[in-house]
């Protein structure tokens, strides 16, 4: 195979959701070296003599809880298969009693746990699809077209018919980028989102900047759209214009316990108010041009407005790349491409198809209604509120065009909810984003991302206090980076591919790679004063940042892969954390005692029953106590060896850190097992009662190589 078809082939496995990605599988490599391990094991007894039946099946005795289950029993663990065990539902509930309580709250919340087997069927129909993942972009023609009028108004009224041939070059360019991603989804129907296209065919940096750049939109997405809805809340209802901050905070929660619900769930909750903002805009388009049509389409002449700035080039061009947040969202389909029903990619492409038509509709619709009664925007009132009174003055239509209007915008952020997460996910399978982002949570949702998703919007929002004019130049550069990487790597793809229909192919996206470069170049320089310069900025931190998280993760990797055992060597050398084979491991436990005591002769004899060389620590705070101590023990019966540390300062821990790395100097072959007797306490509130040695033991010596810390925990009684 070539080396495009193993970029193919990695590409396809890197893209796959499954709750088995946070265990990855053994490169070939290091399978064979496990199997030049294995034969070279040598243990000490038979690995089937065990005092237990670990199948738990042959005891007579289920396991159950042990204390909810007495009257009910309820078996805690299932035999499938012969060597293996399903741990089922009670098996997963806390010991404690605010454990327990908190579990039941959450799944009060976010409902029961869903088995691994559920992820297949956590899919959504075309139907459902459509509405969540086009939130997003159906929602921005809210504020998309008030977005271009608020820069073009800033030359005079005058300047605002150039807004139709500026919509005419944003249709094109919808219809353009539409197109193309539809060519990506089948290219990669396991989910395409601008990471992993940019990164298989332009390389590891491409990908990252891409990353950076969906990532910036993603939470801008939640923050824009909150804040667009709460303003549409507040045109209505201008009396609830202070609480725009704490309204835009509850909202982003309300959307987190939403999603950790599960995408199916999650999904039921937005089809409604999708389908009812269409059908509102709708409406409001068939009254707006049947009114106009009745005036022969004469355009009402807007108000007059003083001109700020002259008319130039780059007004018209910040207008243009304002005017192109219209189409944020357009990508979400390609991301989310497994979240589909079977065949997954074609119900995706379709999808996708209805979502660029009814964008198309919406956007130039609005505008040649904006136009054509004349209206500009002004502060307090979004242009689409303008537009609903001018077109309903009467009846109840203006209020269900804001209602829907308000619901559309707060839950258009559900999009990014849904592609955040999935970003991450595949970001942190490669190594680049932190590992706990490949964790599926009970509801088979990526919980870590969400969350993370939600508290960079509410910082963002908050910093902005909700506003959106000052998100919106934040917003374009990112999307479209990564729209023209994403393109970009398309064009290389269908070059490297060459099937049939290549040269139409990579003509359609290389058309959607230059226009959406041009809008990139166009945000970036003409907004570059107004904000959008924090996003040129952070893109470059953001990929030093994932090319150091994979650097970290590159060295742990090549510190715990497997490699095939060197020969065995006569002589104590080496290092005891390289020995991967029991009989190359050399003991020594050592046991600090404080005072003879249950707990500490509890330790001892754990110590000595496992066959190894033992020597137990104490440290004592000055020469009288030290040689009562040695009295104690010879009163024992001195049956291990003892070494007394005089700490005339009375510190515990640092001498003891100490002496255990002077004895790890002296021989580094060894394995220092440090066994520490632990009372555990079993209120909360006698924990302030202790000083926890241990606890601060294990933190001293964590950083010490070849040493194992173990606890002997002695329970109270009470």
């Amino acid at each position: 195979m070539g080396a495009a078809g193993e970029r193919d082939d990695a590409a396809e496995r890197g893209t796959i959701v499954t709750p088995s990605a946070e265990l990855p599988p053994l490169a070939p490599e290091e399978r064979a070296a496990l199997g030049r391990i294995g034969e070279r094991w040598r243990e000490p007894r038979d690995p089937d003599e065990l005092p237990v039946d670990p199948t738990l099946g042959r005891s007579g005795r289920p396991a159950r809880p042990t204390r909810f289950g007495r009257l009910v029993p309820i078996e805690m663990f299932t035999v499938e298969e012969p060597g293996e065990l399903v741990a089922g539902e009670p098996a997963h509930l806390p010991g404690s009693r605010t454990g327990r309580l908190l579990t039941r709250a959450r799944r009060t919340l976010f409902g029961p746990p869903l088995s691994s087997a559920s992820v297949l069927y956590e899919r959504m129909r075309k139907l459902v699809a459509l509405p969540v993942l086009s939130s997003d972009l159906l929602s921005s023609v809210a504020y998309g077209p008030e977005a271009m009028l608020s820069v073009l108004v800033l030359a005079g009224g005058a300047a605002l018919g150039l807004s139709l041939p500026l919509a005419a070059l944003l249709v094109v360019l919808m219809v353009a980028v539409g197109l193309s991603y539809r060519q990506t989804i089948p290219a990669y129907p396991h989910g395409a989102g601008s990471y992993i296209v940019a990164g298989d065919n332009l390389g590891r940096t491409p990908g990252l900047a891409a990353a950076a750049g969906l990532m910036l939109d993603y939470v801008l997405t939640v923050s824009v759209s909150v804040a667009a809805g709460v303003h549409a809340v507040t045109s209505a209802l201008p009396g609830l214009a202070p609480l725009t901050v704490p309204l835009g905070v509850l909202v982003i929660a309300v959307l987190l316990a939403g999603n950790l619900r599960g995408v199916r769930t999650a999904g039921n909750l937005f089809v409604l108010p999708t389908y009812a903002f269409v059908l509102a805009v709708l409406a409001l388009l068939v009254v707006g041009y049947a009114r106009a049509a009745g005036r022969g389409f004469a355009p009402v002449s807007p108000p007059p407005v003083p001109a700020a700035e002259g008319l130039g080039l780059l007004l018209v061009l910040r207008a243009f790349s304002s005017g192109a947040v219209s189409m944020t969202g357009i990508e979400a389909v390609s991301n989310a491409v497994p979240a589909f029903r079977p065949t997954e990619w074609r119900n995706a492409r379709t999808t996708l198809g209805w979502m660029v038509t009814m964008l198309v509709a919406l956007f130039a619709g609005l505008v040649g209604l904006i136009h054509l009664d004349g209206l500009v925007p002004r502060p307090g009132e979004t242009l689409l509120s303008q537009l609903g009174r001018e077109t309903f003055p009467t009846g109840p239509w203006y209020a269900f065009l804001q209602a829907t209007t308000a619901l559309i915008l707060l839950l258009a952020a559900n999009t990014a909810f849904n592609d955040f997460p999935r970003l991450l996910f595949f970001m942190a399978r490669d190594g680049h984003a932190p590992r706990r982002f490949l964790h599926m949570g009970d509801r088979l949702a990526f919980s870590n991302g969400l969350v993370a998703l939600s508290l960079a919007a509410g910082l963002i929002f908050v910093a902005f206090r909700g506003n959106t004019a000052s998100l919106i130049p934040l917003y374009a550069v990112g999307v479209f980076l990564a729209f023209t990487l994403s393109q970009t790597g398309m064009v290389v793809h269908w070059r490297r591919r060459r099937g049939p229909g290549w040269h139409r192919r990579l003509a359609l996206n290389a058309v959607g790679a230059t226009l959406s470069g041009l809008v990139l170049l166009t945000a970036a320089v003409a907004k570059f004063s107004e904000g959008a310069w924090v996003v040129v900025v952070a893109v470059p931190l953001l990929v030093l940042l994932f090319r150091r998280i994979h650097r970290h993760y590159a060295t742990l990797h090549h510190a715990l892969a497997l490699h095939p055992p060197t020969p065995a060597s006569s002589g104590p050398v080496g290092s005891a954390e390289g020995e991967e084979l029991p009989q190359e491991v050399r003991h020594l436990v050592v046991v600090p005692v404080a005072r003879l005591n249950r707990a500490s002769l509890r330790a001892l004899a754990y110590a000595a029953s496992l066959g190894q060389p033992t020597l137990a620590v104490h440290i004592a705070p000055e020469e009288a106590e030290a040689d009562r101590f040695r009295e104690q023990w010879q009163a024992w019966g001195d049956h291990l060896r003892l070494e007394t540390i005089v700490s005339p300062y009375r510190a515990v821990i640092g001498p003891l850190a100490h002496y255990l790395e002077a004895l790890r100097t002296t021989r580094p072959e060894l394995t220092l097992t440090v066994i520490v007797p632990e009372v555990v306490l079993r209120r909360r509130w006698h924990r302030p009662l202790h000083s926890r040695v241990e606890q601060r033991l294990r933190a001293a010596l964590r950083a010490l190589p070849g040493v194992v810390v173990t606890t002997v925990p002695v329970h109270l009684a009470e």
